[in-house]
């Protein structure tokens, strides 16, 4: 096993998964390291998701700082956003969302740090998630090796690169403006209705004991 490219592998996909925007998919950088070293897809899916993984934590604790500067409104807004994913729906919605998108995840994970939630749930998710996508990627991606290792060769000043990042930044922007509190009690008495029940009380609720809660 190429033990020394595996770690080269880690601390890359490390490195980009910290990075808030303007990074490729790791995906990309996973078949890149696949087709030039020749690494086994197993290990190289491994060391990916748990660097990835690390990365995004990383990245959502870096978040946090800011998150105490949001108005009330924006915070709670997030913090219901944390509380659905953490669910046990949410967690399986979120495991299925990182399995089947090639997209980057970093907005969720800037939003996430914002929110002061909770994050073993939400990196677990992201792990199992993209040990089944990284996987599906590196074995059906080899024969486009070409045009992987030309988009990557431009680097971040690449105008897809660009066009992740400007995406990226803008749907952070649009996920913090969202009410998100609205949308998720609207779906869930939609849900309700559907299961011929009553409307469970607003997520709201379990926003403000989860805000009681943390408090010193």
């Amino acid at each position: 096993m190429h033990v020394t490219h595996l770690l080269v592998v880690a601390g890359v996909v490390l490195g980009i998964n910290i990075l808030p925007a303007f990074a490729p998919p790791t995906w990309t950088v996973l078949v890149y390291f696949r087709i030039t070293d020749g690494l086994a897809i197993a290990p190289l899916v491994l060391v990916g998701a748990v660097s990835a993984a690390v990365g995004r934590y990383v990245l959502a604790i870096a978040f946090r700082a800011f998150g105490g500067r949001l108005p009330r409104r924006r915070r709670e807004n997030l913090e219901a956003v944390g509380a659905t994913l953490s669910s046990q729906h949410g967690l399986l919605a979120t495991v299925l969302l990182f399995a089947v998108s090639p997209l980057p995840s970093n907005t969720l994970f800037e939003a996430a740090g914002l929110a002061h939630v909770r994050l073993a749930p939400l990196v677990s998710a992201f792990f199992v998630g993209r040990v089944a996508s990284y996987a599906f990627y590196l074995t059906v991606t080899t024969s486009v090796a070409g045009g992987i290792r030309g988009i990557l060769s431009k680097g971040f000043a690449s105008p897809q690169a660009i066009a992740i990042g400007v995406l990226g930044l803008i749907a952070l922007i649009a996920f913090v403006r969202i009410d998100w509190i609205d949308v998720i009690d609207r779906a869930r008495a939609w849900l309700a209705r559907r299961r011929g029940r009553p409307a469970p009380p607003s997520i709201r609720l379990t926003v403000g004991q989860e805000g009681q809660r943390q408090e010193p």
